[in-house]
């Protein structure tokens, strides 16, 4: 991408340069367009405060650069003062030559793509992106002693009285009577591809009838399949202003609706063989290596739950009931298992995949698809058996049939996961940090432990009177 070029060509004054925060948060600066030259095109902007962003840096370190990706490059949709502006992804420099920042998200991402190169595959990962969109939020926490607050508000929502009556869980593939986000989903999905060349495969109404939509984007590398995620969050939330609508991707926003996931479907490449595809295969045309990626899921699915499921709220959509796995099983075609083989048509060997369904909306996309890869590749490495897949609602088996299955639970909470994370990281070093699994650790486990102090409306409710 000739960026000088574009950026003369197009009028442009400002480009917005965009990162992400160890939580996964959009950051961006602007800058001026004058700024960007060859120099700084290689060398990276001297443009961040490390000390102020989440796992950065600490303040007497905390000079930091911002290395644009030219292939990143787009002119956004939207204007200011009547002015065109562009925006970029970046890396995240330390000054001085020093090298990337080994905690920047997206540098993650990129030595995957290089762990892989060297082993000579590729990795192609799609996400299934739910969230729910509301009419009005009103949160009201000016008094956190004496008790917080929350109202949402949707033209869908079970509890309004005008309009078409709506139940809970009963939202999925609606149609027009009743979809009320129609419109506003068509303008996400078609600036995604029009104008940012994020392709979808789909869109439409989720499961939660409260407004929730999914968003299908399409197979790419993960460093790439992060990225456009990112932007369909920042497109999500620009859009819902001109509707005047709110996006979250909160996972579980609504109690009695289903939460919000992000799943993540994964195959492994070498040259133009898909390794996980097996034509004699008679229950899923699945490979004895594919058997082993998804041993390695297994395997590490407690501890990958720090990463793909990270947040206190996480752990209230991983409950029985609302088609998120709770138990550490494969099969195909089952969505109450946590890894399942998609099995739509035969013989179709591009196809072949494998769906991790514990990630939520709010995993940091350039670790969550770090990990994820990374803990399948260990299952290959050691020879892991994921054992027999279970073809039942996993969600009624009995103790004794979830023994007889070994099959393990997914963490409770987010203390949980980190304390497992703690444990269990050796799988990810090649591409990860020492330095950014303990301060992942760390941020998360003080967020748990901020959290958790604050009583919520509910346990008032249920025990004040007590």
């Amino acid at each position: 991408m000739d960026v000088l070029g574009e950026l003369s060509r197009n009028s442009i004054n400002w480009v917005e340069i965009h990162f992400t925060d160890l939580y996964g948060r959009l950051k961006m600066t602007m800058v001026p367009a004058s700024s960007l030259d060859e120099d700084s095109l290689r060398d990276g902007l001297p443009k961040l405060d490390g000390s102020s962003v989440s796992g950065f840096g600490k303040i007497e370190y905390s000079d930091l650069n911002l290395l644009p990706d030219p292939e990143t490059f787009v002119i956004l949709p939207w204007k200011s003062n009547g002015e065109s502006i562009a925006r970029m992804y970046s890396y995240v420099f330390k000054t001085m030559g020093a090298g990337p920042l080994e905690v920047d998200p997206r540098y993650v991402a990129k030595r995957l793509l290089e762990y892989l190169g060297e082993m000579g595959l590729r990795a192609y990962t799609g996400l299934e992106a739910e969230y729910y969109v509301f009419s009005s939020v009103k949160v009201d926490v000016s008094r956190p002693y004496a008790g917080l607050s929350y109202y949402l508000e949707s033209p869908e929502a079970p509890w309004v009285s005008d309009g078409y009556p709506t139940t809970f869980k009963d939202g999925y593939y609606t149609s027009i009577h009743t979809d009320t986000i129609y419109d506003y989903r068509y303008r996400v999905a078609s600036l995604l591809k029009e104008v940012f060349g994020v392709d979808s495969t789909a869109h439409h109404h989720e499961v939660g009838v409260v407004a929730q939509m999914e968003i299908d984007i399409k197979h790419s590398d993960p460093l790439r399949t992060a990225d456009n995620y990112m932007t369909l969050k920042y497109v999500a939330r620009r859009v819902a202003q001109e509707f005047g609508l709110y996006a979250t991707f909160m996972p579980k926003p609504i109690f009695g609706d289903n939460g919000s996931g992000l799943h993540t479907h994964i195959s492994i490449w070498r040259g133009d063989e898909n390794l996980f595809y097996d034509q004699d295969d008679e229950y899923a045309e699945l490979s004895q290596y594919a058997r082993y990626f998804i041993g390695g899921l297994l395997e590490h699915g407690r501890s990958l739950s720090a990463i793909v499921s990270p947040t206190v709220n996480s752990y209230k959509r991983l409950v029985p009931g609302y088609e998120a796995p709770i138990y550490l099983a494969w099969s195909r075609a089952n969505r109450s298992s946590a890894v399942r083989v998609p099995v739509y048509r035969r013989g179709k060997y591009w196809e072949k995949r494998i769906e991790y369904r514990p990630p939520d909306p709010l995993a940091n996309p350039y670790l969550s698809l770090a990990a994820i890869v990374m803990a399948g590749l260990d299952g290959v490495k050691k020879k892991i058996d994921p054992g027999d897949p279970v073809d039942k609602d996993i969600y009624h088996l009995s103790e004794e049939e979830l023994r007889q299955y070994n099959v393990k639970s997914l963490p409770r909470d987010l203390y949980e996961a980190l304390e497992e994370l703690r444990s269990d990281n050796e799988y990810l070093k090649p591409v990860f940090s020492s330095e950014l699994i303990d301060t992942y650790i760390d941020l998360k486990t003080r967020e748990f432990l901020e959290i958790n102090q604050y009583p919520s409306p509910i346990e008032v409710h249920r025990y004040f009177s007590f």
